[in-house]
């Protein structure tokens, strides 16, 4: 069951090692859990500029992958970022477009595309309700 899971996620944990091996070069990558973890250089400025939040993100899961602006970051968003993880093997390669529907279903209801989102409340509770 754990190699099907891993399979149905690779389209999107895929993306996520070509971001990651960015890390190898100006930062670190790890495999956590089954996991794999990076942060660095290269990968904080992606976060913080190119994801559409006010400051960017601390950081962000793609399959199996998590990437963040520093190993602090990984720490404090791990609970947050495994609940991703886990909608991944639920979703698969469905996961970014159901991803986008619950963005723009919130923002249909007046709500905030991220705060909003289904996705991001179910791993909020599981944090402590802290957006990452």
């Amino acid at each position: 069951m754990t190699a099907l899971r891993y399979a149905w996620a690779a389209p999107n944990s895929l993306a996520g090692c070509i971001l990651a091996a960015t890390a190898w070069f100006d930062g670190e990558v790890a495999l956590v859990d089954g996991v794999v973890e990076a942060h660095g250089r290269t990968l904080r400025w992606m976060l913080r500029h190119l994801v559409p939040l006010p400051g960017g993100a601390a950081a962000l899961t793609l399959g199996h992958v998590v990437l963040s602006t520093s190993a602090a970051a990984l720490r404090q968003s791990r609970a947050h970022e495994r609940v991703h993880v886990a909608q991944y093997e639920r979703w698969g390669p469905l996961f970014l477009p159901a991803y986008a529907a619950a963005s723009l279903w919130a923002l249909a209801r007046g709500e905030h595309f991220y705060f909003d989102n289904h996705f991001e409340r179910r791993a909020c509770s599981h944090d402590g309700g802290t957006p990452m």
